[in-house]
């Protein structure tokens, strides 16, 4: 591995074939291959990509949004599964690593579904997975929370490579917990969220997100999120009849790359569906970090400490104390599965 990489990364903006996983990997293997073609060596979808968004949490009650969550299990995914099969089959024939965002089912209930972030390298091969932490606001209606178990950074060919989804990347601990490990390529994989507060600028609070995690960590960071199709509109649309205007909200999703000093690099998306380019080079991570390293000799590790709790949790756990892992393979077991 040359030890400060220079390579091209992709990050997707765009909607979701919505509620259907088949349509949806299908989409994603067809984006990989045009990223690949344009010279992309680290391709990044959005949150929760396959197969959408639970946008009903937003505009109406639980109950009537009960429905759409059994739809939206129904359509989910299990990780390792067929359907992420075609995502890594796209990222072997490309040759490219891959972060994409998932719903993932659970093996031990049907009334589980996981948030989570799946990123696969340049043979196909599952790295591993991280399970958003905490779900936001009206999204705790859908997902529960993963553990410190996916707080995992992967020493990939083009570096230190991380990620959290969304609403995480303003958890400064988790973030921490990156850069801590080594994190000099984060991805931050976000929802375009026009429903959100009528003073609340979404695109302009993606990007800040972003370059604060940069700024701070002297990372670049790889920004992708989804767009709102027709189709999502006219879909929710049969639960609130003014749904069309609620979700038609410019200024509601941005892609992009932030470099380690904080500004973008390379193409800047806003609304309109594309993928934004950027060129990186991590010998650009060096001179920052003289001046503020706060994993290193920026920090004072006599006075703050963070400890994180790495252990998998499970619905049970056997009286010899070994635990029945039914539900989490380790990543080991999965890249054997597959």
């Amino acid at each position: 591995m040359k030890e400060f990489p220079t390579f091209k990364a992709a990050a997707v903006q765009t909607s979701p074939v919505f509620l259907d996983a088949d349509g949806t990997v299908e989409k994603a293997a067809q984006l990989i291959s045009k990223a690949s073609e344009n010279g992309a060596k680290l391709v990044v979808f959005p949150e929760s990509f396959v197969p959408g968004y639970p946008y009903w949490n937003w505009i109406t009650d639980p109950v009537t949004g009960s429905e759409w969550f059994e739809k939206l299990v129904k359509a989910s995914i299990f990780v390792p599964g067929p359907e992420i099969d075609v995502v890594c089959a796209a990222a072997a024939a490309c040759n490219v690593y891959v972060v994409i965002g998932v719903n993932e089912r659970s093996k031990t209930s049907l009334g589980t579904l996981y948030n989570t972030l799946v990123f696969i390298d340049p043979l196909g091969q599952i790295m591993g997975k991280h399970r958003k932490l905490v779900p936001t606001w009206a999204e705790k209606l859908t997902w529960t929370g993963g553990d410190g178990a996916s707080l995992t950074v992967y020493d990939t060919d083009i570096g230190p490579l991380g990620g959290l989804a969304c609403g995480e990347n303003t958890n400064t601990l988790a973030r921490y917990s990156l850069l801590a490990q080594g994190e000099l390529v984060h991805t931050a994989s976000y929802i375009s969220l026009p429903v959100a507060p009528a003073d609340y600028d979404m695109a302009e609070a993606i990007k800040l997100r972003a370059m604060s995690h940069s700024f701070e960590g002297k990372v670049f960071t790889v920004v992708s999120t989804s767009t709102i199709s027709e189709e999502i509109i006219e879909e929710m649309e049969k639960i609130r009849p003014d749904a069309r205007q609620l979700m038609e909200r410019k200024s509601s999703c941005y892609s992009g790359v932030i470099g380690p000093d904080g500004r973008s690099v390379g193409d800047e998306l806003i609304d309109e569906e594309g993928i934004a380019y950027a060129d990186i080079d991590l010998t650009r991570c060096i001179q920052p970090k003289q001046m503020h390293d706060i994993v290193g000799h920026y920090n004072r590790f006599d006075i703050f400490q963070l400890t994180v709790n790495r252990t998998k949790q499970h619905p049970i756990r056997q009286s010899d104390n070994q635990e029945i892992a039914k539900d989490e393979p380790s990543d080991a077991q999965a890249s054997q599965e597959r």
